[in-house]
């Protein structure tokens, strides 16, 4: 304790060095937490939004996922009634949701273009997507209607020149490789934040698309969980009950997610390394000059018997003192700065691909502050140390006599 009150005290002895040291030490800290916390927020929004898309363990026939069809439903699921209460019963599930893949050509009357379909469950599947699928006009479909309903893309409504209530006609091959067509109302307009995807997503009751692909087997079988992080364990389980079937969980299917993680890992992580060396060298110059100025001090220390350990150890200390200080300050401008954005209501823009920006927030994360608070004074003491260490095994004489 009486080592660190002398160093806190020679801190402050050359206090414009120190404050410039500390304040270069907070800004790195800041910059580094405020960083980290935006990737953590953005995985966890992308965990979230890719999740709801597919559900956290998706279920298929054998061949489903990386097999080919000579016709559609080839691979798809037969009994998914009874596959669906059996999954349904596993502990921690908290749906399950049929869907039938289909593809074929929308026509208008005067005009056709191809769509890419699914055929869901509305009034269940609409609110497990949540904001995932956010509606333009219109609102979401009900199953059973006497003429089936659908919700279509925007851009493919532009396409179409389609509003809700128009009248489409969804032609496509039935799984006895024959056209089949059925007449549908439009009654939902939506996007997912993918134009490609907007021009061609046609979302439909799955009875509706089953009885227009002659079928009574779904493409999938969609286990949504109460708790994202039992995906493993669920899936592992099911493997296990049902082994003659296929299943993938979300970070599986999740492609755009993965590829988004990798890169910011290595943006902010190449970041955070950059702060660090800033910190350090910054650390380094304060302390080396201390050190040259006080070369005389040393040669006096060592001459009433002081170690020099010692005195590397009373630098080290003087180090950890500006480095501790400016991590504190760090942490308040980043948790100051994660605070006010969540009150800002700031937008980022539309990352490439998508047509929809997303809210500019940061997560908190104890371990990133620990983290970071021990790797800052970690480099303060490295810094201490290496300009430290040869002034105190300079000999005696020379030390005392430096000018």
């Amino acid at each position: 304790m009486k080592w660190l009150l002398f160093a806190c005290k020679n801190v402050l002895r050359n206090r414009r060095r120190s404050l410039m040291a500390l304040t270069i030490t907070a800004v790195g800290t800041a910059a580094a937490l405020v960083g980290g916390g935006f990737a953590l927020f953005t995985y966890d929004a992308l965990r979230e939004v890719s999740a709801r898309e597919t559900g956290h363990v998706v279920v298929a026939a054998r061949n489903f996922f990386g097999g080919d069809e000579d016709v559609p439903m080839q691979n798809g699921l037969a009994d998914a009634p009874a596959l669906a209460a059996r999954l349904r019963a596993l502990p921690g599930v908290r749906a399950v949701l049929p869907r039938v893949q289909f593809s074929g050509l929308i026509s208008n009357g005067d005009k056709s273009t191809v769509f890419i379909g699914s055929g869901v469950v509305p009034e269940i599947d609409f609110r497990m997507r949540g904001m995932q699928t956010g509606f333009v006009d219109g609102e979401p479909f009900a199953a059973g209607a006497d003429v089936p309903e659908v919700a279509i893309g925007k851009e493919l409504a532009k396409i179409m020149k389609a509003r809700v209530g128009t009248s489409l006609t969804l032609l496509a091959t039935t799984t006895e490789g024959n056209l089949n067509a059925v007449d549908v109302i439009v009654r939902g307009i939506i996007s997912v934040g993918v134009p490609d995807i907007d021009k061609r997503l046609v979302l439909a009751d799955v009875a509706a698309v089953q009885k227009l692909l002659l079928t009574d087997r779904v493409s999938t079988l969609s286990v949504y969980l109460r708790e994202t992080a039992d995906t493993d364990a669920i899936a592992a389980r099911i493997g296990a009950e049902l082994p003659q079937l296929e299943r993938r969980t979300w970070l599986e299917l999740a492609v755009f997610y993965q590829s988004v993680r990798a890169l910011y890992n290595r943006i902010f992580g190449m970041l955070g390394l950059i702060m660090l060396i800033i910190v350090l060298f910054a650390m380094s110059n304060t302390l080396s000059m201390a050190v040259a100025e006080r070369t005389r001090e040393i040669g006096t220390l060592r001459a009433i018997g002081t170690q020099p350990g010692e005195i590397v150890r009373n630098f080290v200390f003087e180090g950890v003192a500006i480095g501790a200080a400016g991590a504190l300050t760090g942490f308040a401008i980043a948790g100051a700065v994660t605070v006010l954005l969540v009150f800002a209501g700031l937008e980022m823009p539309p990352p490439p691909g998508r047509s929809n920006g997303y809210p500019l927030l940061i997560n908190f994360s104890a371990w990133l502050y620990a983290f970071t608070g021990l790797a800052v004074l970690a480099v303060s003491t490295l810094a201490a140390y290496l300009a430290s260490a040869k002034a105190a095994r300079r000999p005696i004489t020379e030390a005392l006599a430096h000018v």
